[in-house]
C-alpha cells in the first residue's frame, strides 16, 4: 500500500485542533507514525505562531481521494473559505507526499513544493522519513534538512501532550 504523509498545522486553539485533526485521520486511516510537535512563527502574514507536525499512513485511496478527504476533515474543524494560505487557520491538512507520485495537476500540488521551502514542513518530515528520498530531488529528507538554512528560523519542537 502507498505511504502517505500530511502536514498538519493550527494557529487557532492549535491544541485542540491538533488533537481533532489527527484524531479525524487515526479514524479515517488507522494507525498514524506521527512525528514530534514544532511551533513556528506565521509565515508570510503576521498572526499568532502555529504548531505542526507530520503524520504518515498507508492507504489504498487515490491521492486524489486522499486530498479531498483532508478538505473535508478541515471543514469538519471550522475551516473556513476565508481561512486561505497567509492567513490564521483552524486546521490545516496539506497531502505533501504520496510514496513516490509526481502529479502534474495544478490543484495536486504532490509532492508538495513546501517541503524545500519551509522548516515547519521538512524538520519534521526529516524527523519521521529522513532516510527517504524526495522523488523529483532524489536527495534524503534528512540531507535537506541538513542544508537547509537555518539562520532566521523561529521554530521549536515542543512537549506536546494528546490527552
Amino acid at each position: 500500500m502507498p505511504t502517505v504523509f500530511v502536514s498538519i498545522g493550527s494557529n487557532i486553539d492549535r491544541e485542540s485542533n491538533i488533537r481533532a485533526g489527527v484524531s479525524a485521520l487515526q479514524k479515517q486511516f488507522g494507525e498514524l507514525n506521527i512525528s514530534s510537535v514544532y511551533e513556528a512563527a506565521a509565515v508570510g502574514f503576521k498572526g499568532d505562531a502555529f504548531l505542526n507536525l507530520i503524520v504518515a499512513f498507508e492507504t489504498k485511496k487515490t491521492p486524489t481521494d486522499v486530498d479531498a478527504l483532508l478538505d473535508l476533515i478541515e471543514k469538519q474543524n471550522g475551516r473556513t473559505s476565508e481561512q486561505k494560505k497567509f492567513n490564521p487557520r483552524t486546521l490545516d491538512l496539506d497531502l505533501i507526499l504520496y510514496d513516490d507520485f509526481v502529479s502534474d495537476n495544478p490543484d495536486l500540488d504532490v509532492p508538495r513544493s513546501e517541503i524545500t521551502r519551509y522548516a515547519f514542513v521538512l524538520e519534521p518530515l526529516a524527523e519521521i522519513a529522513g532516510h527517504l528520498k524526495h522523488p523529483i530531488l532524489n536527495i534524503q529528507y534528512n540531507e535537506l534538512w541538513d542544508s537547509f538554512d537555518k539562520k532566521d528560523l523561529d521554530q521549536k519542537r515542543i512537549n506536546f501532550s494528546w490527552d
